[in-house]
């Protein structure tokens, strides 16, 4: 409760997203290491009972196993095809904040699909309040995008749904949306905002200048997506389930008009709600929005969705015209779901080496700095141990200033200095970690105020 306070009162705002880190944070080290595999079992259950739940309002059927095997692959996608997956899927406050909302937002959509009778139906809407006031102190960008696509929903009800499920529906994405303004009006009027607001100078995100400089960056993020061929594999699972999936008579599925609509209208709002989000976060992130990859994670997803459901379109189309085919087809998918895995697990077999290395490195450091603060030292040596690009203590030529403090705060001494810098200038000659003159009590005049409370 200390750390969603300091969300609250201090930092952003994000309860949610503050009581998500606390309930890993708690386990210290070992629920950094365990929060990655922990999550994504999550998510894999969430997408697959969100898959047979789609399947049985619609339904149709498939073969036992595609629905889990699509949610798998669609996850794989998601997770690992990207330019730094440290970052979008291993790194912890980048998961929470980016990679979970997606899905936990899809996921909401559950109880609704499920609901046959008048209290399922209650149970629903309010189930769609609550997740929805929890997204809105969890992450903006992925509230954003869940507001514009209700706003569609509503506005394209009519075409989208029978006359005697529109009623339902609209109460569903209206209190979904009250739920999210509601969570996000907590979020805005906290101080932990405004004091965001104030160090990020959030005000000028409307300005020419800043929107016109979102928009390069933005088109960047787009050009990288776009020439990302791993994307195929869920091309892939959607041929797939469009070439094995029948009626519950068994016969196949007959052509929608619904379909082409979503797949027009789809894009055009994923595209505007990415860019919305691409100015919301250029105040924080500046020029580096184009390359800080984990901020697109909340309009890929439902953008990856919709490539599952082009996919679909397509099996469908081929086996109609090609009855004899459709077996072919299918292998083929599967094969090129294959290929794409291969891919993601070569990337995948590389960074479990270079994290392995670090881990080595950081549990040494780690074990020599507390040995230090426990025998009474105040200034600490740290070398910086670099992994896909995370910002470390004195990284980028020494510009990076603000992690240094959090790593003394998490040592409790007042001031960590670079161990590389004093290697460099050979005044470390036993290891990056030896004692040297910086050492010296005189560094006593810079003072950690948090860490002196915490000994206090």
């Amino acid at each position: 409760m200390a750390l969603v306070d300091r969300f609250y009162s201090t930092d952003n705002g994000r309860i949610a997203n503050g009581l998500l880190i606390a309930s890993y944070a708690t386990f210290g080290v070992a629920g950094q290491q365990w929060y990655a595999g922990i999550s994504a079992a999550l998510m894999l259950v969430l997408l697959w009972v969100w898959a047979v739940a789609l399947l049985r309002r619609a339904g149709w059927r498939v073969p036992r196993g595609v629905p889990l095997f699509s949610a798998a692959m669609v996850l794989a996608v998601f997770c690992f095809a990207s330019t730094n997956t440290y970052k979008t899927f291993f790194w912890p406050a980048s998961s929470v904040s980016h990679t979970f909302p997606p899905v936990l937002a899809a996921a909401a959509t559950i109880p609704a699909l499920l609901a046959t009778t008048r209290r399922g139906k209650v149970a629903a809407v309010a189930s769609a309040f609550v997740i929805g006031g929890v997204m809105g102190t969890l992450s903006e960008e992925t509230s954003v995008v869940a507001l514009i696509l209700l706003a569609l929903v509503l506005l394209l009800g009519r075409r989208l749904f029978p006359a005697g499920q529109l009623g339902f529906v609209r109460a569903w994405c209206a209190t979904a949306g009250a739920g999210i303004l509601v969570g996000t009006a907590v979020l805005l009027t906290s101080p932990g905002s405004r004091n965001r607001r104030t160090r990020h100078h959030t005000d000028s995100m409307f300005a020419p200048e800043s929107l016109s400089a979102s928009l390069q960056g933005y088109t960047h993020v787009l050009h990288t997506l776009v020439t990302n061929r791993q994307y195929v594999g869920v091309i892939a699972v959607g041929v797939l389930i469009g070439v094995l999936v029948r009626r519950a008579d068994g016969g196949l599925p007959r052509p929608d008009y619904r379909v082409p609509l979503l797949l027009v209208a789809g894009p055009v709002a994923l595209l505007f709600s990415g860019y919305v989000c691409t100015v919301i976060a250029y105040p924080a992130f500046g020029p580096s929005v184009a390359t800080a990859n984990r901020l697109r994670n909340d309009y890929l997803f439902p953008l990856l969705l919709l490539l599952v459901g082009a996919g679909g379109l397509l099996g469908n189309l081929t086996v109609r015209r090609y009855r004899r085919g459709a077996g072919p087809v299918a292998a083929g998918a599967v094969l090129l779901c294959m290929c794409v895995t291969a891919v993601l697990a070569v990337s995948l077999r590389d960074l479990g080496s270079d994290m392995r290395v670090r881990a080595r490195a950081w549990d040494s450091q780690d074990r020599l700095l507390r040995e230090r603060a426990a025998a009474g030292a105040t200034v600490l040596p740290y070398k910086p141990l670099v992994i896909s690009k995370m910002l470390e203590p004195f990284s980028n030529g020494g510009k990076r200033l603000w992690p240094a403090p959090c790593v003394a705060l998490y040592y409790q001494v007042e001031k960590v200095t670079d161990g590389t810098e004093r290697q460099g200038r050979g005044t470390a000659r036993a290891g990056p970690l030896q004692p040297g003159p910086q050492d010296a009590p005189r560094h006593r005049h810079w003072t950690n105020p948090l860490a002196t409370d915490l000994n206090r």
